[in-house]
């Protein structure tokens, strides 16, 4: 491990739950991640005690390059309006996006903190008034406020940690893997497929009612979420069943269908509690899931199911 390094965070278009979830993270703690790895906190606008003239001279000390920045992390979609200006989102009467710009030339990793800041997020949504867009990608699409050819200077593109508000897990287990320097596979949104590669889905209580077709049509009770309920567990790429938040839970264990919040697409143009289908199969399906293949088996599975299956005894 390197000697000190230092991360500089920066909200943008956010509504701070990035940094909300931040501060759940346990064992160890964001302060105790920081001080384990020796990473200077620059600056982070709920934790730094400093004054705000304190962040503007470090800013300036790593555009001057007298300030070394590893870390530059993002929180919050990159507004750029009103016609292209960024003014809507303003820091010492200039635009916080060419702030962004200046800063993201100068560190080793650039940080996408959170679905807006990795693809947009809710303010990106339709009509999208304020013209956010991702730092590399807006929505599926490569390109947001950087190109999709930027790299930072270890030659990596932006590394998007999303969610809605992202895990704080995630964040931590990503920045060491950066600081031990490790491989870090991304997916085609640059997504680490260490904690994107399996779905909300795996780990679910509720997977075996899935798997026997034991659907549910109102909320309260046991079954799958999937088939009627909006639930996006299928379809997400993220660890909140694996990785439980605050160690004890998830959405779909407490009754609550997930939002597909890490994927690009979210929030999706649908109803949230309402899942759209083809006949009476969903009209999106499980990740890697043929239709064909699905409809046959769904149709034997429900008259395969076990009683305790069909009672609801499993408690989600």
């Amino acid at each position: 491990m390197s000697a000190n390094q230092s991360l500089m965070w920066i909200q943008a278009g956010a509504c701070s739950g990035d940094t909300l979830s931040m501060l759940c993270a346990e064992k160890p703690s964001f302060p105790e991640f920081l001080q384990q790895n020796r990473i200077d906190l620059l600056w982070h606008p709920s934790l730094s005690p400093e004054p705000v003239s304190t962040f503007v001279k470090r800013i300036d000390a790593i555009l001057q390059d007298q300030l070394a920045l590893t870390f530059l992390c993002i929180e919050g979609s990159l507004v750029t309006g009103p016609h292209g200006s960024g003014m809507f989102d303003s820091f010492m009467g200039k635009a916080k996006i060419d702030l962004i710009r200046q800063l993201a030339e100068k560190a080793d990793y650039l940080i996408a903190v959170g679905t807006c800041a990795s693809f947009g997020g809710i303010h990106a949504a339709p009509p999208n008034p304020s013209d956010c867009l991702g730092l590399q990608f807006t929505k599926t699409e490569p390109g947001g406020l950087l190109t999709p050819e930027w790299r930072s200077r270890k030659g990596l593109p932006v590394i998007n940690l999303s969610g809605c508000p992202l895990h704080p897990s995630t964040l931590t287990g990503a920045l060491s893997m950066l600081v031990q320097e490790l491989p870090m596979p991304l997916n085609q949104w640059h997504m680490p497929e260490m904690f994107f590669s399996t779905m909300v889905h795996q780990g679910c209580t509720r997977n075996e009612y899935h798997e026997y077709d034991i659907e549910e049509i109102e909320f309260g009770h046991e079954g799958c979420l999937f088939f009627n309920l909006g639930c996006q567990g299928p379809v997400t790429l993220s660890t909140c069943n694996t990785e439980l938040w605050n160690g004890v839970n998830s959405k779909t264990r407490a009754g609550t269908p997930c939002l597909g919040c890490t994927m690009p697409n979210f929030p999706q143009d649908t109803a949230l509690f309402r899942t759209k289908k083809v006949g009476d199969v969903p009209s999106v399906l499980p990740l890697g899931v043929e239709r064909p293949n699905y409809m046959a088996y769904k149709g034997l599975a429900r008259d395969a199911a076990p009683k305790r299956v069909v009672k609801r005894e499993m408690d989600p």
